[in-house]
């Protein structure tokens, strides 16, 4: 597949033969339409890419050193390590059963295996969306062959992700208990993800410091990751005539 040019959207090409600034008002209708599914899905990519970088038993298991969770449960360091690695495993690769056991007893009860299996759905939805629009990031880019058009369009995706971060992170930082909540309203069914920290495992294996430390790791790998692309991007699209290098030319 490859996207309509026109004049004017190649490299070292600034206007078309109607002396119009090559701009995205100057586009066919299938580079816009491509454009804004470009600004759409780089988002989602930063978000998938950041998440998936504590997706991991490295960071749960220094999380979980770190909130103190042999304590906290009663197990063992090891034990921890075994039961949080048999349940990521069920997570990420399935199936769902959340059948980690100590000794022979069963550490999930029945209803904090079903809400793990909630935590799975949502899990594999929000990375079949992340898929799709790295799938569409790149096929747009290869179709567009890098034209300006399509890093302008990034950028702006990018841009927009980094405003989100910081007015998210402001409202988590100072209300992050109702937002987490929120969160949890919006993706579970209402009543099945209160647990007793006293004598359910799930909030002992993953207490509030986990979440809290790893939500802000999260968010610092996002901002980063949208913050270096919207610069990257922002480059790649600029117009000859904009670049430090020809606006030196330019006064001499």
């Amino acid at each position: 597949m490859r996207l309509p040019s026109r004049p004017g959207d190649g490299p070292g090409q600034r206007l078309d033969p109607s002396g119009r600034y090559d701009g995205i008002v100057n586009l066919h209708l299938a580079q816009r339409i491509a454009a804004v599914i470009t600004a759409i899905a780089t988002p989602c990519v930063i978000i998938g890419a950041a998440v998936l970088l504590f997706l991991n038993p490295v960071w749960i298991g220094f999380e979980q050193d770190r909130s103190d969770v042999a304590r906290i449960t009663g197990y063992t360091p090891a034990e921890v390590h075994d039961v949080t690695g048999s349940i990521l495993s069920d997570l990420v690769f399935g199936p769902p059963n959340f059948a980690a056991t100590v000794n022979g007893a069963a550490v999930l009860d029945a209803r904090e295996r079903s809400h793990m299996v909630d935590v799975r759905t949502v899990t594999m939805t929000l990375g079949l969306v992340a898929l799709v629009a790295t799938v569409l990031l790149v096929a747009i880019g290869l179709a567009s062959r890098g034209r300006r058009w399509f890093w302008r369009a990034v950028g702006t995706g990018g841009s927009v992700l980094v405003g989100g971060v910081i007015v998210v992170g402001i409202a988590f930082a100072l209300f992050f208990d109702q937002a987490f909540e929120l969160f949890h309203e919006v993706f579970f069914p209402p009543g099945t993800y209160m647990f007793d920290p006293r004598t359910e495992r799930l909030v002992q294996l993953f207490p509030d410091q986990f979440w809290s430390e790893t939500t802000v790791a999260i968010a610092l790998a996002v901002l980063l990751l949208a913050l270096g692309v919207a610069l990257g991007a922002r480059r790649l699209g600029r117009e000859p005539a904009e670049s430090p290098t020809a606006a030196g030319e330019a006064q001499s």
